[in-house]
């Protein structure tokens, strides 16, 4: 099955074709609007982010009133301040917010945590997306994937084909700094904020992702939020809590008085270990053990 799904997400972003890069965020904002404008309505998945936010707020701009509805998945894996942030972003685009129960827990796949976790979860949600839309008569349903996210491990994308969901950003050729310079450009308070994976990524693949499990690495995250600290990541090896944040920041997290702080906070919450990724924070390391060659193997 996990094979199946990821040969499904690469073949998916094989034949994906990506017009040239925009040459300004004007240019990159009328092409996000010459895509949106076009389906006159439809179900936007919102997670808290830039990507699904700028979509949303174009979206509520092109279509008309009453014909954009914003979705999110309250799942155990959306931490309560992503959860804030949607409400706030429904609200600046004056669109309808439904909230989905988040059934993921429920998915024997997804709780199994295999590298194929990602397809289950947006199964769930597109499968839901799509409910809300048949119910209000709108034919589509649209995410935030975009252009820079043909380059990592996906499975996602899977889910993406098999319900037909449009991603806007990806149609329009616009990767990650395009999408912030729009949301600047629009004005989108939002626009510099760091991306978020769910909290399910926390884990290796193999570990099971249980609810008290997620609650707890939000808890941990929080502790260092709280501190001042943007880009975060608490990485779950138990006993061990692994915290990355950028590297840039490393320096500032082992300043004395602080660095206690952050070990009693996490080790509060049933941590024995906490450890500081010397590496700083990237996005998916969880997916490192899936790129690293096979013991054994020649180097390439």
């Amino acid at each position: 099955m996990a094979a199946r799904l990821y040969s499904a997400a690469v073949s998916f972003a094989a034949r994906t074709p990506l017009p040239p890069p925009p040459t300004d965020a004007a240019e990159a904002e009328r092409r996000l609007r010459d895509v949106l404008r076009p389906l006159g309505g439809g179900v936007v998945t919102l997670s808290g982010g830039v990507d699904s936010a700028l979509v949303l707020t174009v979206a509520a701009q092109e279509w008309p009133e009453g014909r954009c509805i914003a979705v999110t998945n309250r799942s155990d894996s959306l931490a309560d301040r992503e959860l804030e942030d949607c409400r706030a972003q429904v609200a600046a685009a004056g669109a309808e917010h439904v909230l989905l129960p988040g059934h993921e827990l429920d998915v024997d796949a997804f709780r199994r945590n295999a590298p194929d976790r990602c397809f289950h979860c947006k199964d769930t949600l597109y499968a839901g997306a799509l409910e809300v839309a048949r119910a209000r008569g709108l034919a589509w349903v649209v995410d935030g994937t975009n252009a820079d996210d043909l380059g990592d491990h996906r499975p996602g994308l899977a889910a993406v084909e098999r319900h037909g969901v449009r991603s806007p950003l990806l149609e329009a050729g616009l990767r990650k700094p395009w999408v912030r310079a729009v949301a600047k450009a629009l004005g989108l308070p939002w626009w510099d904020k760091p991306a978020d994976a769910c909290l399910s990524s926390r884990f290796p693949y193999g570990t099971e992702i249980t609810r008290e499990g997620l609650a707890r690495v939000a808890a941990a995250e929080r502790v260092v939020k709280d501190l001042g600290f943007r880009v975060v990541r608490v990485r779950v090896h138990d006993p061990i809590a692994r915290v990355e944040v950028p590297v840039e920041d490393v320096p500032a997290l082992l300043a004395p008085g602080l660095r206690e702080r952050v070990v009693e906070g996490i080790k509060a919450l049933g941590f024995t270990y906490v450890t500081l990724d010397l590496e700083g924070f990237r996005s998916g390391s969880m997916n490192e053990p899936l790129r690293a060659p096979a013991r054994g193997a020649e180097p390439r």
